[in-house]
């Protein structure tokens, strides 16, 4: 399996890995702005995505995919405000978002990705 790239390798999960040139996140939520807004929380995860993507050789152009998980449907427009702010204008990826019960309260969102690897 060395055909795979693992990033940040725990006991439990990869926060990413890359393999078959696409890289592929965990689920990444606020780190410093849990229990804030929907909004805050959003652009925490989109940074930190941003991020992510960097160290992967992507950027957010590239991505394919995403699938958003709100722990209150409501607060979909709200997230949406920060994810347009933050989305190149027609390069958005396809996307899915639905309600679930998140692994802490103070997480109002989490988003994982799929992108492609730029081409060097």
């Amino acid at each position: 399996m060395s055909d795979i790239q693992r990033i940040d390798a725990g006991p439990r999960l990869s926060e990413a890995l890359i393999y078959d040139g696409r890289i592929y996140t965990s689920g990444f939520v606020a780190e410093e702005k849990a229990g804030g807004s929907i909004f805050d929380q959003t652009a925490d995860v989109l940074n930190q995505l941003d991020a992510m993507l960097a160290r992967a050789g992507s950027d957010k152009s590239r991505i394919l995919k995403a699938n958003i998980w709100l722990a209150d449907i409501s607060t979909f427009d709200e997230m949406n405000r920060a994810w347009e702010a933050w989305v190149i204008p027609n390069f958005g990826p396809v996307r899915a978002t639905v309600e679930a019960k998140l692994a802490d309260p103070s997480y109002g969102v989490e988003i994982m990705i799929e992108a492609a690897l730029i081409k060097r």
